[in-house]
């Protein structure tokens, strides 16, 4: 019988909820428990794959194509295993399901009610993502606020489950925040005391309560909150802010939480995070620095490319070197000068994304990387961007475009394919998830990934065009990576450049902090030559995935 772990927020969002889940799941895992991760998000939209970056960051794609909330990248990332469709549960998906069920008839004649049809439809979903994984221990985090109205049903579910389920079978840990009033330089526990006597008149009693705080939380503090939340003080456990998320689990783990939680579901197992203590270390102590230009539309809102972000984290680990991100704004690309906002770094990337905006000047940061030799590397959009600059520029076709953004241009380098053509539904009708790819002999990517077929997620709707391929490829513009059937180009690589090669799929996605991904291994490995040298230090990491 698996276990289930809930943990909710209070007092504000975005207060660490989705990092305090991936680090549980990561020490349990480093114990020997199996674990997995499941997201409950109040809101009611289906998935946010329709959403815009600035409402709720990236999407996060799954290897079995579900459009997800960016908290899954942190679970994956964290644990190191994939995750599915039924890790992501919202409450569009469950109106829909109910509503769907009602018009069928399924019901009977009832009443659908918020109890017991809402509740029941989450709970089936939380017991079938424990059943399908399999595990020990499954971790569910409940996006928003405890007090939200639009999360009452999810809690409301935790409640009933914690009362079918045996009281070791089901843990409450509580993520709260500890505000500093400025005159006075005071901690103040109160809306701490607020947010668990919120969740306890819903009728659950926290087990774990992890303040989180930018300040230093006094012994005295803890001490505070135990009492008048009624929990063991040694299940009060801080969290303060920290240089990399990277550190919670291990802060966490000193702190006691590991040994509260296995005590408390009645499990066991030895404390072993020994390399991943190893690669934080490795990540708080580079052999040197290394800029790349990451140039998009929503720059200014990180969490919009937060996959890439870590990515390069990532890589950046494995080449013992610190990878500092410039952040450039496309739109601005398209009327000032590239070298005036490019000049001096040593990678450029090109995200992905959707739309004409900033795409001009996509192009020019493209053009500058191939005239200048500065490694690039194009995600999705970013390779659509790469072809469509080579075409202009290099094989005479100044009019080349994509039809996303000219669907009357006289050469769509990049263009939909016949079965999407039709398409009218936004949401889910993406080319979404796993897709082989088989790789070119000799080859960037070959040789970055080390073997000849790979499996990478995606996320686009637009596809290189056949028709033009030839014309590319007798320019020097390299097809490196196709399905295995040839028919749709994955990867294209300019020759005679150091490292320029574009994916239409998005290898962020399976990038892990102690498993980089090749592709981005090797592009900060290229940035590092053009900067004058790798460290001694620099780690090797075998390709593959």
């Amino acid at each position: 019988m698996p276990k289930f772990i809930f943990v909710t927020g209070g007092v504000v969002s975005s207060v660490g909820k989705g990092i305090t889940t991936a680090s549980l799941g990561r020490i349990l895992k480093s114990r020997g428990v199996t674990v997995s991760i499941q997201k409950l998000d109040p809101y009611l939209n289906v998935d946010p794959g329709t959403m815009s970056p600035y409402q709720h960051g990236e999407v996060f794609v799954t290897a079995d194509g579900a459009e997800t909330d960016l908290d899954l990248g942190h679970y994956e990332r964290f644990i190191g295993q994939d995750l599915s469709a039924s890790s992501s549960v919202t409450s569009g998906k469950v109106y829909l399901s109910v509503l769907e069920r009602e018009r069928r008839g399924d019901y009977l004649g009832g009443t659908i009610q918020a109890v017991p049809h809402l509740t029941n439809e989450i709970k089936q979903r939380i017991y079938a993502a424990a059943d399908e994984a399999k595990c020990d221990v499954l971790i569910c985090e409940v996006g928003g606020t405890v007090g939200d109205i639009e999360g009452e049903t999810f809690i409301e579910t935790i409640r009933q489950i914690r009362h079918e389920q045996p009281r070791n079978n089901v843990l409450s840990v509580h993520v709260t925040f500890l505000p500093m009033v400025g005159a006075t330089h005071e901690l103040k526990t109160k809306p701490t005391q607020h947010s668990v006597r919120e969740l306890r008149s819903k009728g659950i009693q926290p087990d774990v309560i992890l303040a989180r705080s930018d300040h230093t939380v006094s012994r005295d503090i803890l001490d505070k909150i135990a009492l008048f939340c009624d929990v063991d003080p040694r299940a009060v456990i801080p969290m303060e802010t920290v240089a990399s998320i990277y550190e919670v689990p291990l802060i966490l783990e000193e702190r006691g939480l590991g040994d509260y939680v296995l005590e408390r579901l009645g499990l066991s197992g030895p404390r072993d995070l020994d390399e991943w203590r190893e690669m934080v270390e490795r990540l708080k102590h580079p052999a040197g620095t290394v800029e790349v230009a990451v140039a998009g539309k929503y720059v200014e809102l990180h969490d919009a490319y937060l996959s890439v972000k870590e990515a390069l984290a990532h890589a950046g680990i494995a080449n013992n070197v610190e990878v500092d991100i410039r952040w450039v704004q496309a739109e601005l690309l398209e009327t000032r000068p590239a070298a005036d906002l490019l000049a001096g770094v040593q990678g450029i990337i090109v995200p992905g994304g959707f739309g004409e905006r900033g795409w001009e000047g996509k192009i020019a940061a493209a053009n500058y990387a191939r005239e200048t030799g500065i490694p690039y590397l194009g995600l999705c959009l970013g390779m659509q961007v790469m072809v469509t600059e080579f075409a202009r520029n290099v094989c005479g076709l100044p009019a080349a475009n994509t039809t996303e953004i000219d669907p009357e241009s006289p050469h769509p380098v990049i263009s939909l394919l016949e079965e999407q053509m039709g398409i009218r539904n936004k949401g889910g009708t993406m080319r979404l998830g796993q897709y082989p790819c088989a790789l070119g002999e000799g080859s960037l990517a070959a040789e970055a990934y080390g073997t000849n077929l790979v499996f990478e997620r995606h996320r686009h709707r637009w596809e290189f065009n056949n028709a033009y391929r030839a014309i590319l490829e007798g320019h020097g513009l390299r097809v490196s990576g196709t399905s295995p059937d040839g028919a749709l180009v994955e990867i294209s690589e300019i020759s005679q450049h150091p490292f320029m090669l574009g994916t239409q799929f998005h290898p962020e996605l399976q990038s892990r902090p102690d498993r980089p991904h090749p592709l981005f291994r090797d592009f900060v490995r290229a940035a590092l030559r053009l900067a004058g040298g790798l460290p001694a230090e620099a780690v090797a990491v075998g390709g593959g995935q």
